[in-house]
């Protein structure tokens, strides 16, 4: 049994009834979230799909962490493929009482990855450099799309502060991070569903520096100077079952 499944109770709905077809690791995550307005964020988010809010507002997150462990089951770890830092902005969405997660952009440093996650989840992945250190206690990260002009840069240095916790059931961070599906559109335009399973997340108040300018702009967003909400999570290991089409 991969240990993601070791624990089950926690989740909202039970987990599929056909096999899991990816394992992946995701470790050392900052999520910073910013309050937007639900106008703001529709747009962006297609029509058959709700935008949820929590006391009034939506919210956009920005997820910086590293990957590790991601192979396609049952093949093992590959060097140079399985393991490499990841960037996603996201926001959260809800389709007939099922939650999950609308990603507006995801970056990865491994062109493989970027190209098997636009082939297989239909996820709008870029190719970026970037890099990830731990110095001091703190995390230090920075990523850069090479490939588009002007470029997209982003930068973050954080760390966790104060003990663990996991998220109350009805609370904010549960809202937030307690997520077992994405959402995704198909090139045939219809939407895609995608469950996985992991154990529920340890966080820990964050504290860090974050500049999301230019990668919130590129999705028409703007939060100005308004402090981000911060958390930290050591990190869980993770299963993912392939796409299905959402409805008939």
């Amino acid at each position: 049994m991969h240990p993601a499944l070791r624990q089950l109770d926690h989740r909202p709905w039970p987990i599929p009834d056909r096999a899991w077809t990816w394992r992946q690791g995701w470790y050392d995550l900052l999520f910073a979230h910013w309050p937007v307005p639900i106008e703001a964020l529709r747009p962006l988010v297609p029509a058959g799909l709700a935008v949820q809010a929590f006391d009034g507002s939506g919210w956009v997150g920005v997820v910086p962490f590293r990957m590790a462990g991601v192979m396609r089951r049952p093949f093992p770890d590959l060097p140079w493929v399985s393991a490499f830092p990841e960037l996603n902005v996201r926001t959260y969405v809800e389709r007939d009482g099922k939650p999950g997660v609308w990603f507006l952009s995801l970056d990865a440093s491994n062109c493989l990855a970027v190209w098997a996650a636009r082939r297989c989840f239909y996820l709008p992945y870029y190719l970026a450099r970037m890099t990830f250190q731990k110095r001091g206690g703190w995390f230090e990260y920075g990523s850069e799309r090479p490939m588009v002009s002007p470029p997209v840069r982003f930068a973050a240095r954080y760390r966790p502060v104060g003990d663990g916790f996991r998220a109350a059931p009805g609370s904010l961070e549960a809202f937030l991070v307690e997520r077992y599906c994405l959402y995704a559109e198909g090139p045939d335009k219809r939407l895609y569903c995608g469950e996985v399973h992991h154990a529920p997340w340890k966080l820990h108040p964050g504290k860090g520096d974050i500049d999301p300018g230019e990668l919130l702009r590129t999705h028409g967003l703007d939060v100005g100077s308004a402090a981000p909400l911060l958390h930290f999570a050591p990190g869980v290991d993770v299963v993912v079952w392939p796409l299905e089409k959402c409805g008939p």
